[in-house]
């Protein structure tokens, strides 16, 4: 009988155990488990397809198809670690690439890193920091412009004049909240972050992100518009920590409360879209120069919680919680010339899930 209550005690509290929240050294543990490459190393570790139990029969289709499609780089980690990494038509691990709009993830986290040190509000006015008349319209109608609004797509400016953020060519075309277009504006959260930091943009960039996680490469001037170049494995890195809730190990480079947030829905509008990430597996989408709403998952060949920085021409920046991966992708573009999605994502998941599945 003694030896019964005690075997009811035990069981009892194993069970009141695993009802307690996840202490700070559990979370450790937890993220143990992922893999972060050193800093200032080419040393990155690898794992074989073969014990992650993946149909290595369709690995060489997978990178020939990425060959195929005009791709200068293709990079798979699990859980941190390489699964497979290729370079193309003379691009090699050290060549550098444009991100494109994928960059655009880039500036969200820094956003987010700037609200974390309580240096802005994503809620506040965009004028609050930059002053008035950084757009020609109205100062009532600039007013309702938020920093979130930015980072969201719904300014409200008109999208249909071209890539130019200077004053004359941001003008008012519906009320902020009310309206999502694909739109260049979204750089002037640099010069608020300027604003907000009281530092250059690029040492900002470099000082909270860039060093801490070892990017390589900077932030370049291209037809008056600033653009990242860095080699695959940075895209890599980048995605790796995004992956990673926000650290970089056991440091915190964002807040898991700001990404929650940033790959979430952030309107009413485009289901689709976060603080500048584009968001698989919600009921509908829209495009880049078009308010046509689209039924549908974004990417409907890829998994449903899949979270991705998508650039011009197919650069490509996939994050997969449910499966551990982050896929990287640099290239021309694999057709046509695009702005974000193409039907190279639905074809490329095709593939992939040929592989993964």
């Amino acid at each position: 009988m003694k030896i019964k209550v005690l075997f009811i005690i035990v069981i009892s509290f194993i069970s009141c155990a695993s009802n307690e929240p996840i202490t700070q050294d559990e979370e450790f543990i937890e993220n143990e488990s992922l893999y972060f490459p050193p800093i200032g190393s080419n040393i990155w570790e690898t794992t074989s397809p073969e014990s992650l139990g993946w149909d290595t029969s369709n690995l060489q289709s997978l990178i020939d198809f990425v060959e195929e499609k005009n791709s200068k780089s293709f990079i798979i980690l699990h859980k941190g670690k390489i699964v497979t990494e290729n370079y193309f038509n003379g691009h090699n691990e050290n060549s550098l690439w444009y991100w494109a709009s994928a960059g655009k993830t880039l500036t969200s986290t820094i956003v987010g890193i700037a609200q974390d040190q309580d240096l802005l509000n994503i809620n506040d006015k965009v004028s609050d920091y930059i002053g008035t008349n950084w757009t020609s319209a109205s100062i009532e109608k600039e007013n309702l412009v938020t920093n979130k609004n930015l980072l969201s797509m719904n300014s409200g400016l008109d999208d249909s004049l071209g890539e130019s953020v200077a004053m004359e060519d941001l003008q008012y075309l519906a009320d902020a909240d009310s309206r999502w277009a694909y739109h260049n504006v979204y750089v002037k959260l640099q010069d608020v972050i300027t604003s907000a930091t009281n530092m250059d943009w690029n040492d900002y960039f470099n000082l909270v992100l860039k060093d801490k996680i070892g990017l390589s490469g900077s932030w370049q001037n291209v037809n008056n518009f600033s653009i990242y170049f860095s080699n695959t494995r940075s895209m890599a890195r980048f995605g790796l920590m995004i992956s990673a809730k926000g650290k970089w190990e056991t440091t915190e480079i964002v807040s898991e409360s700001f990404l929650n947030e940033a790959t979430n829905t952030s309107q009413n509008i485009n289901e689709s879209y976060g603080y500048l990430w584009w968001l698989n597996g919600k009921s509908n989408y829209h495009l880049p120069q078009s308010q046509v709403e689209f039924q549908g998952s974004l990417i409907p060949n890829a998994p449903s919680d899949m979270y991705c920085a998508l650039g011009k021409n197919d650069q490509k920046i996939y994050i997969v919680p449910s499966k551990d991966l982050v896929i990287i992708r640099m290239g021309n573009a694999a057709g046509n010339e695009n702005f974000a999605l193409s039907t190279f994502d639905n074809d490329l998941w095709e593939k992939i899930n040929l592989l993964i599945d």
